[in-house]
């Protein structure tokens, strides 16, 4: 077997120790070196996904002999439900689940059925291919919403892309399931990468105009080390709105909440709105609410991370609520991250060293 190619750095940016996240005070809201409060936990169920997106997983990287983690390094379900409900008590206000592809996760529903007795938004990020099984049992266990990730309406650039053969008709059908079952509104998300397949954007559009589902674009990201990114291939979101906006005027909208990461705009027709995500051309880093729990128990604090920090290891040594409380208010208070605002042409992080798969932490 291969060896795991994500970097678990645990220094220098380890799980502080000692007294001095014990000490640290907790009253009032929870900023961190930039005044950002803590808004949004993102939870990844599994590193495992039945997709090889070539912007996310490719196969030349993740094939048959590559080493997924087992089943004793995850978090169970009860471990993540503890930790949830310590960030709600900090703040956190939205829940979401990803991966991976989190419904390959066995018995998904009852963790969803746990967190859904959270005061939370609770969402869930999928890539629709089991949907169709699935959506109405999610949503009987407690599911707000769901986002589905789909990047091409053509069904030979979508199988290039999703690099498994998996045709289009299955994640429309599965989008459909959702709706059906009352997990709306639906965010369905289109990564861009130029010559690849920015030619589906005004298709797209046009398909999810009067659908009530809320279509996003994203910028290609530099997000870990397996994707090939190249700057080249980036279509600003600006030219996306601006291609759209040819055919179908568009009016910008005011976000829903602060620190809301996508762009809005609506339709002057009526006929719904579209988002844009652009942290390569516009960092968003000044705003950033985030937050993620990782598959093994490591905390990030960016989507971007070089390293994590270790709560599985806290939890599985006995550590009371109230200091795991501390341990995970000192990690937010000490975060300064800024990653899109500094990114250099290279995208090379501080240090050379390599960034955290987004299939690991969900993106």
């Amino acid at each position: 077997m291969k060896a795991r190619i994500i970097p678990i750095v645990h220094a220098p940016n380890s799980m502080p120790q000692g007294s001095h996240e014990l000490a640290a005070p907790l009253d009032g809201e929870l900023i961190d070196r930039r005044d950002r409060r803590v808004r949004d936990l993102r939870i990844s169920v599994t590193d495992r996904c039945n997709f090889r997106c070539v912007y996310c997983m490719p196969k030349e990287v993740f094939d048959h002999d590559y080493a997924f983690l087992p089943r004793s390094k995850l978090l169970s379900f009860e471990e993540i439900v503890r930790i949830a409900r310590i960030f709600v008590d900090l703040g956190v206000e939205k829940i979401r689940i990803t991966g991976g592809e989190p419904l390959l996760r066995r018995h998904i529903e009852n963790l969803i059925e746990q967190l859904a007795r959270l005061p939370v938004e609770l969402t869930l990020t999928t890539n629709g291919s089991l949907l169709v099984k699935k959506a109405q049992a999610l949503k009987d266990a407690g599911l707000g919403r769901v986002t589905v990730s789909l990047d091409s309406l053509d069904d030979a650039v979508f199988k290039r892309m999703n690099d498994v053969d998996f045709p289009v008709g299955d994640v429309l059908d599965g989008i459909a399931a959702a709706a059906a079952a009352g997990l709306a509104p639906i965010k369905v998300n289109c990564v861009v990468k130029r010559g690849t397949n920015d030619d589906q954007i005004l298709p797209l559009a046009r398909h999810f105009r009067h659908s009530g589902h809320i279509l996003r674009f994203i910028e290609f990201m530099d997000v870990g080390s397996s994707n090939g990114w190249r700057m080249d291939e980036v279509l600003p979101s600006a030219d996306v709105i601006a291609r759209i906006g040819e055919e179908f005027p568009l009016q910008a909208i005011d976000a829903n909440y602060a620190g809301e990461v996508a762009g809005r705009w609506r339709y002057q027709d009526g006929a719904g709105e579209i988002g844009v995500i652009s942290s390569v051309t516009q960092a968003f880093c000044s705003s950033c609410t985030r937050i993620r729990l990782s598959t093994e128990g490591q905390l990030y604090t960016c989507l971007f991370a070089q390293g994590g920090h270790d709560l599985r290891d806290a939890l599985r040594k006995g550590a009371g609520n109230e200091r795991l409380r501390r341990l995970i208010a000192s990690v937010w208070r000490e975060r300064d991250d800024r990653y899109s605002e500094i990114r250099t042409a290279a995208t090379a992080p501080p240090g050379g060293q390599g960034k955290i798969e987004m299939s690991y932490i969900g993106g």
